[in-house]
């Protein structure tokens, strides 16, 4: 009986950790760097140039520039997703004027939400722009974001 209760038990904090995570979503921040001039990490993660994750259908990724450049996040292949700006971020001298175009994070903590509302996989990359403020130079190439997102 005491092991039939503590399986229960274990049983029960997985159940409710596996469905906690599924209900939060997921969330990349872009973030400036010395090597590389950028990279984002995935719901606190490591920072890497290219992330993936998976989400059901319906599901959503929300994007915070906090870089010293605008990034605008471009579909290189799959279905049709939708974009929301939720914060436009921080209005600041050289930030991109507004409106912005679908995928645009123009200002220093702009986040964007993706919203994936059909099946499949979706490639995404950042296109990025001109340092807002003056910055050291960098070392190396710059990054190229890359974002892979597989629906179910």
């Amino acid at each position: 009986m005491k092991r039939f209760l503590t399986l229960s038990a274990v049983l029960a904090g997985l159940s409710f950790a596996l469905s906690a995570s599924a209900a939060t979503p997921a969330t990349l921040v872009i973030h400036h760097q010395m090597k590389g001039c950028h990279s984002w990490s995935l719901s606190g993660g490591p920072m890497k140039v290219v992330q993936s994750l998976h989400v059901a259908k319906g599901g959503s990724v929300s994007i915070t520039n906090n870089d010293v450049m605008f990034h605008k996040l471009v579909k290189i292949s799959g279905p049709a997703a939708s974009y929301k700006i939720t914060n436009y971020g921080t209005a600041i001298k050289n930030a991109v004027k507004l409106p912005w175009a679908p995928g645009m994070m123009g200002r220093p903590g702009a986040t964007l939400k993706v919203t994936f509302p059909a099946k499949g996989t979706y490639v995404f990359k950042t296109v990025f722009g001109e340092d807002w403020m003056p910055m050291p130079e960098t070392m190396g190439d710059d990054n190229n974001l890359r974002l892979v997102v597989t629906v179910s």
